[in-house]
């Protein structure tokens, strides 16, 4: 498995923007699909923020994880982000979204971040294994999500 940013590998987007879609089309049921894809084709910057790494195995696509400036409308203040931590599910529990995790971690501190943040509706059991701690629990988009932040150790 290599760990690549989804710039070099941009035949990868349109399938990503479907895996996407069907994972958090409940967050914005006015995000079409073409839009997911055209956000994420702008967001895969090679390096900094945003950029979107994808793991990929034998030319297949395994998982994604991306840098962002926000996440969150009604989090302004909050910045840089983890989102879209995304593995397929027959390669779940062998590391892989915690080695895209890893790799965003390393650009948001060549960026200069000391902090960065993230939201996620299921999966803080994940990330407090990483690290993470919680900072509130609320209603976004009419979803109930985690909002959990970590310092940046690099």
């Amino acid at each position: 498995m290599q760990i690549v940013p989804l710039s070099d590998k941009k035949e990868f987007i349109p399938e990503l923007a479907q895996l996407h879609h069907a994972e958090w089309q409940h967050f914005s049921s006015s995000l079409t699909l073409q839009k997911r894809a055209d956000a994420i084709a702008k967001a895969a910057g090679r390096d900094g923020i945003p950029s979107i790494f994808i793991a990929v195995s034998e030319s297949q696509l395994i998982g994604s994880a991306a840098l962002v400036q926000h996440d969150m409308e009604t989090r302004p203040d909050l910045s840089p982000w983890l989102a879209a931590v995304y593995v397929k599910e027959e390669f779940r529990q062998q590391g892989i979204a915690s080695a895209l995790i890893a790799r965003c971690e390393m650009e948001a501190a060549r960026s200069g971040a000391d902090t960065w943040y993230l939201c996620t509706e299921f999966a803080s059991g994940l990330y407090e294994k990483l690290g993470w701690c919680h900072m509130e629990r609320c209603e976004y988009q009419g979803v109930m999500v985690s909002v959990m932040s970590k310092q940046i150790n690099f």
